[in-house]
């Protein structure tokens, strides 16, 4: 009898193995941040004749050290991520790594150039990412919105990253959204509902190895008790943070908020503790971030206050005067950034509101404290007008939205924890029926509301513009704003020429093409105030208070030469020299109601397109043909 040959069965190939690690080892970012970083090196290791595979890995590498290390390191692999995913046609992966790169660059300190950057991703990534990748973009532009102070889009994009990522058992991203749900209330001041989330974040932390998350929490928490005035309730959390290395093993290298706990140290009473964290937020390599320099000066600053010496304090803020510097302009700021770069409140871009009240609450103290009441009313006065500030911007951010959407899935869990109890008892299983009820209801209201916003929506899908059901809302009030105050309000009516032409010869795709760059052109050249909608088809109105026609006409004509000198390639086929026709008029020329001012600017659109097109008419221009000719010549031309 023959001996038996074993083979040894096929071993699945180093790269199918290597992508499985890649995969593995983003999903585990957020929940065991050692094993993840080892799973990617692990991959790279295999993954020499596997491009998805390093690509993968190479994502997930620059993600964990943007979380742990420097922007620097983390924008190295991101590139080499980004790249890959280019050269492979990863679009998915393109989108992550660039929402990846905007983070890098927003903790470089360069905040606008970072929400430009992940803005120009988000149309592509709804279309290519899918579930908590989707999250992960939107988080992204949420925090850059923060960043610059626009809390209201901040929390539109934090709702809908909790909408996109429902809670998936081990991937710890819902945890990381409430992290930063929770200090997003924070800066605006709503303490307790920061506690709430921070409370609920950390009790899901249990299941996490990831020191990063938890410190980050702890810190948010440490914030809110001190505003709060419980400072005294921080220690055990600055005990329990400070345990954590700042290595990429522990909570990271970079924004290790040895400052803000030596603030919640000295206010409680704590000078020892308080000294130590001084020395060792001296001790680390500071980013550009105002934050982090303005709470480092009021740290000293309160540190020298406890030593006697109140001089030496005063000069810590003082070399901080210039991130905080406030003007006269910015007095009925509301927190929004402004487009010259600096917040309304007037102090440098990314300087929080939070941080702001901070410093001047401190100068405040500094000066009652050596007896000089004048300057403490003062810095009171700057503190109470950046409260004001920061009341006014939490009432616009409308998080309740946000808010609901953390509920809903806080209502998930815990029928996820009734229903394993449903399986031990009856009794369990009568009050799971209950729960499941109560959470019924809420759904049905949440996806009842949800429908009446999506009615509701005044926003153009194709040009980003506001559509017409909004104008024929806004304008009859901005009339009669425009009545009380004085000033004008210009209207202006464009309608773009030989459109219909457009799609015949390169068809209807193309056609979309150019009104959506149009769109996006209306709103890079125009001011915050102004307000763009498409009116209908390829015709647009342009709302401009404090304007008078004359510099309407002027602003309109900017905009014609600008459109004219765009290119585009439509369908493999070069077109530049695109013009339009526009009217102009202002609330002063006519009665100021919607209708007579619409048609006002609609009349001179018309003397516009027979006078040849490509041209920006008003009612200072001279005589026109007879109405009734141009109107007779309009039912036989465009």
């Amino acid at each position: 009898m023959r001996p038996r040959t074993i083979r040894p069965a096929p071993s699945r190939p180093a790269s199918s193995r290597a992508l499985r690690l890649a995969r593995m080892s983003w999903q585990l970012l957020h929940v065991d941040s050692s094993r993840a970083i080892a799973l990617a090196e692990q991959a790279l290791a295999l993954a020499d004749t596997e491009a998805r595979a390093e690509s993968w890995a190479q994502l997930s590498r620059g993600f964990h050290l943007l979380y742990l290390a420097t922007p620097d390191e983390a924008t190295q692999a991101l590139t080499v991520a980004r790249q890959r995913c280019e050269a492979i046609g990863d679009r998915a992966g393109v989108v992550l790594a660039g929402a990846g790169l905007a983070r890098a660059t927003w903790r470089k300190g360069q905040f606008r150039a970072a929400l430009d950057a992940v803005l120009a991703l988000r149309d592509e990534g709804l279309r290519v990412l899918s579930g908590d990748q989707r999250g992960v973009l939107f988080n992204a532009i949420a925090g850059c919105f923060s960043a610059v102070g626009q809390a209201d889009q901040a929390f539109a994009y934090m709702y809908e990253a909790l909408r996109l990522s429902p809670p998936a058992p081990g991937r710890g991203f819902d945890v990381v959204l409430l992290c930063n749900l929770s200090d997003e209330l924070l800066q605006l001041g709503d303490y307790h509902e920061a506690l709430r989330c921070i409370d609920d974040a950390l009790d899901r932390c249990a299941d996490l190895n990831n020191p990063r998350l938890v410190s980050v929490l702890l810190i948010n928490r440490i914030i809110c008790l001190t505003e709060l005035g419980r400072a005294r309730e921080t220690l055990a959390d600055i005990a329990r943070v400070r345990v954590y290395p700042t290595d990429a093993g522990g909570r990271g290298t970079v924004a290790t908020h040895f400052e803000t706990m030596a603030i919640a140290a000295l206010r409680a009473g704590e000078p020892v503790i308080g000294a130590e964290l001084v020395d060792q937020a001296l001790a680390v390599a500071r980013a550009p971030i105002p934050d982090e320099h303005v709470e480092l000066a009021v740290a000293q600053a309160l540190l020298a206050r406890e030593r006697g010496a109140i001089d030496a304090a005063l000069s810590h803020l003082a070399r901080a005067a210039a991130l905080t510097a406030s003007d006269a302009a910015g007095a009925a700021g509301n927190g929004e950034s402004t487009s010259a770069g600096r917040p309304a409140h007037g102090a440098a871009e990314g300087l929080s509101l939070r941080v702001h009240c901070l410093y001047f609450h401190t100068l405040s103290e500094l000066h009652e404290r050596i007896g000089q009441p004048a300057q403490a009313l003062a810095a009171m006065r700057q503190w109470q007008r950046l409260h004001v500030a920061r009341a006014h911007l939490a009432s616009r951010a409308r998080y309740q939205a946000a808010a609901l959407q953390t509920e809903v899935l806080r209502m998930r869990h815990k029928l996820a924890e009734q229903e394993a109890r449903r399986r031990a008892t009856e009794r369990a299983r009568v009050e799971l029926e209950a729960v499941n009820r109560q959470l019924s209801n809420r759904v049905e209201q949440v996806q009842a509301l949800e429908g009446a916003l999506r009615e509701q929506a005044i926003r153009d899908e194709l040009t980003g513009l506001f559509n017409r059901r909004h104008l024929n809302a806004v304008l009859p009030p901005m009339l009669a704003l425009a009545a009380r105050s004085g000033e004008p309000l210009a209207v202006v009516i464009i309608d773009l020429d030989d459109f219909k032409s457009v799609n015949d010869r390169h068809g209807h795709i193309a056609g979309d093409t150019l009104l959506a760059a149009f769109g996006r052109m209306l709103i890079a050249g125009l001011r915050q105030s102004d307000i763009a909608c498409r009116f209908g088809g390829e015709e647009f109105c342009l709302l401009l208070p404090r304007t008078d026609a004359a510099t309407a006409q002027r602003k309109a004509g900017a905009l014609l030469h600008d459109w004219r000198e765009s290119r585009f390639d439509l369908d493999g086929k070069p077109v530049s020299g695109l013009t339009f026709s526009a009217g102009v008029t202002d609330s002063t020329r006519s009665d100021a109601v919607a209708a007579s001012v619409l048609k006002s600017a609609d009349d001179h659109l018309l003397a516009a397109k027979h006078e040849g097109r490509s041209r920006v008419l008003g009612p200072d221009d001279a005589a026109r043909p007879r109405r009734d000719a141009l109107r007779m010549a309009a039912g036989s031309g465009e």
